[in-house]
């Protein structure tokens, strides 16, 4: 498959710099891009990269100084890039709606048109499934849970009891929704089990990643709000909110009951502590453990999480300590020294007064 420059810039609706001819076969990163391939370059920082590139176009900033050509200009190079990846997608196969014969359906299950239903899939009692939906083979969907249109259910995902999915929303294999949540008390030194009566509230737009695990609410609703993406090996307790077009990295941990505003993106292996909030448009780096409410539009890391350019200052000592230990201990051996001569010092002059009054005498 080949796209001119011209058609590739008629797609993004943007404008174009240089020979719009040249054909496009494929697209890679600035640094693996070969002859005919189209790249990408959003930030000052890589324009170094450009000398090096053997790409045949590049997408760039609208306002960027570059000495390359053909080039595209977008206010946004990285969307721009991705819409232009999609060109080259190869479609997938199409699903043709069917109820695979093994597929087990309960009583009073409402099933929308041109729904897809793979091996061994159970839909219990009073489920309903919304129009254009594909469930892929052993996936369960529990009685009396709402599944929209739309939605791509991989294989071997399990959705318990009266949880609700919206539309548009895929969900990959391995998947768990609606278990209990982790609620105990402890009386006379016995575990009780607290009973889990809520439910989960997955809204539009959203994907969950494979072998992640939500909770349904002890009370209420554990919800995720539409357009937020969540990756692979995530667990989200219960009574969980998390809020709008939020980014949800691979093995993050969120405690029960806490509330996560709009935009916020928690990177890789970051943790949350219970019963907190996360202010919308605020960044929470890898590894970091958030053990206190914070604020919107800024970004934490470190353990406990703090404001990041202080967690920056901190590492550099901590970086800094074998250096700073080795000088402490020069230091208390100047100290020693000191102390040892003055003791001797003072020792001297003791003795020597000493003699002196005995002469006086």
């Amino acid at each position: 498959m080949q796209i001119s420059v011209r058609q590739i810039a008629a797609q993004l609706g943007a404008p174009f710099e240089g020979n719009g001819d040249i054909l496009v076969s494929g697209v890679a990163g600035i640094r693996d891009a070969t002859a005919g391939q189209l790249t990408f370059v959003a930030n000052a920082k890589y324009f170094a990269e450009i000398k090096n590139t053997l790409a045949s176009v590049l997408i760039v900033p609208e306002d960027a100084e570059i000495a390359f050509r053909p080039i595209i200009r977008s206010q946004q190079p990285k969307l721009a890039f991705i819409k232009t990846m999609e060109l080259f997608m190869l479609p997938k196969p199409k699903v043709v709606p069917k109820l695979d014969a093994t597929a087990v359906i309960g009583k009073r299950v409402m099933l929308g048109n041109a729904v897809y239903l793979g091996a061994f899939v159970v839909i219990e009692d009073g489920a309903s499934i919304g129009d254009n939906t594909t469930i892929y083979p052993g996936s369960y969907i529990g009685r009396r849970s709402k599944i929209g249109t739309n939605t791509i259910i991989y294989p071997n995902v399990t959705i318990w009891e009266e949880v609700s999915i919206g539309n548009r929303v895929t969900i990959h294999s391995g998947t768990v929704i609606g278990c209990d949540g982790f609620g105990y008390a402890e009386a006379n030194g016995i575990q009780y089990k607290i009973p889990q009566l809520g439910t989960v509230v997955i809204e539009d737009d959203i994907e969950i990643g494979a072998n992640v695990t939500i909770d349904r609410a002890t009370m209420g609703k554990t919800w995720i709000k539409k357009g937020t993406k969540i990756d692979n090996l995530v667990h989200i307790a219960h009574n969980v909110i998390i809020g709008e077009h939020a980014i949800i990295v691979a093995q993050v941990g969120i405690s029960g009951s806490v509330e996560v505003g709009d935009r916020v993106t928690l990177a890789g292996q970051s943790g949350v502590a219970g019963h907190i909030k996360i202010g919308s448009g605020t960044t929470v780096a890898a590894r970091s453990g958030v053990t206190k409410s914070i604020p919107s539009n800024i970004c934490v890391s470190g353990f406990p999480a703090r404001i990041h350019r202080q967690e920056q200052k901190t590492q550099a000592y901590v970086q800094r300590l074998p250096k700073l230990v080795k000088r402490i201990q020069e230091l208390e051996k100047k100290v020693n020294e000191f102390e040892a001569f003055v003791s001797r010092k003072e020792q001297k002059n003791k003795k020597s007064a000493k003699n002196t009054k005995k002469k006086l005498k």
